[in-house]
């Protein structure tokens, strides 16, 4: 954990309400872009995810005890970020239904439930850049290679990719988030790159452009 984030960790413990909006201030462009990724399509116009923030730091302000009885076990921007998955989780019902909704989008991965990143979302998002006339017929045969590979992995492979490459966590964050060691996640996220190489390298730019989060550290 950086200094900053130790500053407001130990603030969030004591109590300090106004630590929780300097929190927010802090990691609002990160938990935004989660939202963003995580919203499901059929509320993309129907949702602000600034809504979904607001109504996440009000749960926060209720539950500032329970970040302290956590002794420190995870940092202050993965405990705002599991309120928020929450919160998504629970406009999810509220706009669609439990009933119309895919049991399969929202899974329980230690003891913590989170809207999952399907494989089409995730295969979209990894050749979203592919935008010229000429690559169009090639995105459309990528994307369901993509689809293929990822529907192979494990559920938790398949977060491990989408916390590292779309919301852009550190090795760090992605296992607090799902509760593994930071050993287990760097494996899992290089089992995950193994496993789409083949097709991500013919996604012209896409090692240049991510090579850096491909470090597994």
């Amino acid at each position: 954990m950086d200094s900053s984030g130790d500053a407001l960790a130990q603030r969030l413990i004591a109590g300090d309400k106004d630590a929780l909006a300097d929190a927010f201030s802090e990691y609002r462009d990160r938990l935004w872009r989660m939202v963003r990724f995580r919203l499901d399509s059929r509320l993309m116009n129907r949702v602000d995810p600034d809504d979904i923030l607001q109504e996440s730091f009000m749960a926060a302000a209720t539950r500032l005890d329970h970040f302290a009885k956590q002794n420190g076990e995870v940092s202050a921007f993965v405990w705002l970020r599991q309120i928020v998955a929450q919160t998504m989780i629970d406009v999810h019902r509220r706009h669609i239904g439990a009933q119309m909704r895919d049991a399969n989008r929202d899974v329980s991965m230690h003891g913590q439930a989170y809207p999952q990143a399907t494989s089409i979302s995730l295969a979209a998002q990894l050749v979203g850049r592919m935008t010229s006339p000429s690559h169009v017929a090639m995105r459309e045969e990528l994307s369901t290679e993509l689809e293929e590979a990822i529907q192979s992995m494990e559920p938790i492979d398949q977060e491990v990719l989408a916390l590292r490459h779309f919301e852009e966590l550190s090795n760090r964050e992605v296992a607090e988030v799902l509760g593994i060691q930071q050993k287990a996640a760097s494996i899992r996220y290089i089992r995950a790159i193994a496993r789409l190489k083949d097709v991500l390298q013919k996604i012209p730019g896409f090692f240049d452009d991510h090579g850096d989060q491909i470090d597994p550290s």
